[in-house]
């Protein structure tokens, strides 16, 4: 079991993400890192990681059977080295709701 699923992640805050027709462009404005996500179903679980209370509830919000689940935390583990998305400090969901 990956331990990716039990953790909170989050966008990074540096990060913009434009729709396209295959997916969508992350484009990073600290590192100025342009990351192409293939899939319409990894966007929407990138988008989903700073509402859900950990990586593998995210996935699961958006329809991602089981058994690829290691498959995305492959992929999300990708993102998080150019710091597309970044571990989301503990409490930060909850300040977000209330602010």
């Amino acid at each position: 079991m990956d331990a990716l699923l039990g953790e909170p992640w989050m966008l990074s805050p540096s990060v913009a993400l434009r729709p396209e027709p295959f997916g969508a462009l992350a484009y990073h404005f600290g590192n100025r890192k342009l990351t192409f996500l293939k899939r319409p179903e990894l966007v929407a679980v990138v988008r989903a990681l700073g509402e859900a209370p950990d990586v593998r509830t995210a996935l699961e919000s958006v329809g991602v059977p089981a058994s690829q689940h290691p498959a995305y935390a492959a992929a999300l583990r990708g993102l998080a080295a150019t710091d597309m998305i970044r571990p989301r400090p503990v409490g930060a969901m909850a300040e977000e709701k209330s602010a």
